[in-house]
């Protein structure tokens, strides 16, 4: 996975946060918010491929 060389520190402290989060849940909790989290990935793509006129 790429990772940029330095995060600020708000992104570090939702980084913390988010692992908290998915550390608080079951399997199926994890892999259902896996799934929605990678079709709002995949959205995020297509809206920035718009914005660009690159589709």
């Amino acid at each position: 996975m790429l990772k940029p060389k330095k995060l600020s520190l708000e992104q570090e402290f939702n980084i913390r946060v988010f692992e908290t989060k998915v550390k608080q849940m079951n399997l199926e909790q994890a892999q259902g918010f896996l799934v929605e989290l990678y079709q709002h990935m995949i959205a995020q793509e297509q809206i920035y491929k718009e914005l660009l006129g690159q589709k």
